[in-house]
C-alpha cells in the first residue's frame, strides 16, 4: 500500500478567484466524464469529473466573488465566479462530496475522454442524493 499523494489538478475561475484542486490517481484517459444534460450544464458546456477514491478542495482567494447557486431540487452548490462567471465545480449541500468542472482544469489535459450524455431527470431527491454520495469526489476539510 503506497502513501504518496495522488496527482493534482488544478481548476479555476478566468479571473482566478475560485479554484478547486483535484486529487486523483485515475489516470486522465481514465475518467469518466459525464455531461449533463439539464440546461445549466449544457449551458456552462460543463463535462462533470469525480472519484470516490479522490479528493476535492475548493477555495476562493476573493470570497466575495464565490456564487453559490441552486436550482431544481435544490440539493446542489455549484460554485461560479461572480466576476468572470466560470462554473468551477459543484458540492453536495450539508454532505462532503463534490465534482469537478474539467472544462475549468488549468490546462485543461489533452487527453480528456469523450463525455457520456447523462440525463438525471427522472432521479427522485433520495436517488440522487445517494448517487452523488457514492459516486461523487469526498471534499477536504478545508473545502468551502
Amino acid at each position: 500500500m503506497s502513501n504518496a499523494p495522488l496527482p493534482e489538478y488544478l481548476a479555476r475561475c478566468h479571473c482566478g478567484a475560485v479554484t478547486a484542486r483535484y486529487h486523483t490517481a485515475v489516470p486522465v484517459s481514465g475518467w469518466s466524464l459525464r455531461a449533463c444534460q439539464c440546461s445549466f450544464c449544457r449551458a456552462h458546456d460543463a463535462q462533470s469529473a469525480s472519484d470516490p477514491a479522490g479528493v476535492l478542495e475548493f477555495l476562493a482567494s476573493r470570497p466575495e466573488r464565490l456564487q453559490r447557486y441552486r436550482f431544481g431540487m435544490r440539493m446542489t452548490e455549484f460554485l461560479l465566479c461572480r466576476e468572470c462567471g466560470v462554473y468551477v465545480g459543484a458540492r453536495l449541500a450539508g454532505e462532503p462530496f463534490g465534482i469537478i468542472n474539467a472544462r475549468a482544469l488549468v490546462p485543461i489535459p489533452i487527453d480528456l475522454p469523450v463525455p457520456q450524455p447523462m440525463n438525471y431527470g427522472a432521479e427522485s431527491a433520495v436517488e440522487r442524493r445517494d448517487r452523488r454520495a457514492r459516486r461523487w469526489t469526498p471534499l477536504a476539510p478545508s473545502s468551502l
